[in-house]
Order: structure tokens, then sequence, then C-alpha cells
């Protein structure tokens, strides 16, 4: 079950919306081998005015970012995967978003499976009761 929450510099668009969800989902699922069915995405913009880098905004520094935080069951995936999809969801965001700013941001967050869930129910009891 991951959660993929994405925060995007700039204005709100519904299209470039779409596409994250529709585009993240799948590599979530391709790399880190997850369901789609199970797989929860957020999509937030900051304005580039708001977002700060080294003390500069984005607008200043005529960059956009992105801040990706993925949120998976602890000992699922390899140290490998992990190393892929971090490669491979910055070149996918870098081409959806355009001049991303290096210090862009992804973090794959591993729980642990007696503290993560959804349904009411955590991952080690649907472990436990499989």
């Amino acid at each position: 079950m991951p959660g993929i929450d994405i925060t995007i510099s700039g204005q709100p668009d519904s299209a470039l919306t779409h596409q994250l969800a529709a585009q993240l989902t799948e590599l979530t699922c391709r790399i880190l081998k997850k369901e789609p069915s199970r797989t929860r995405v957020v999509v937030r913009f900051v304005p580039e005015d708001q977002w700060f880098i080294a003390g500069r905004s984005l607008a200043e520094q005529g960059k956009k970012s992105f801040q990706l935080e993925v949120t998976i069951t602890g000992e699922t995936n390899t140290r490998n995967e992990k190393a892929d999809y971090h490669q491979a969801a910055y070149e996918l965001l870098g081409g959806l978003i355009g001049n991303v700013h290096p210090h862009s941001s992804i973090h794959v967050v591993d729980c642990q499976a007696t503290s993560y869930g959804y349904g009411g129910v955590t991952q080690e009891w649907r472990y436990q009761h499989a």
C-alpha cells in the first residue's frame, strides 16, 4: 500500500495533476512492486515565491522543484529497488516539470508493518492473517 505525496512548485494545474497521479502510480507499482488498486496519490502545489532553497525563492532562481514522499511497508523493498526508484522518479518528474532545481527531493519512507496500514488494519495484521 504505497502512499504517494508529491508537492510541486507552481500554480495548480489539473492536467499536470492527472499526469503525476497516473505516471507516479505506474512507476511506483512497477519498480517497487506494489498494487495499483492500493496506491494513494496526493498532489499539492506551492507557489515558487513561497519555496526556498539556500535562502532564495525558486522564483528568484528561475527554477522549479518537487518533493516526493512515498510511504511503503518496511522490509518489502531492497536497497537496489529503492535506488532504481529514486533515479527513475527524478527523471520522470524532471521531464514533466522541467527546469528542476538539483535539490528537488525524493524520500522513500519505510514504515514498520505494526504501525502502517489502511482501512483500520495494520499491514502486520494483514500479513499474519493472509
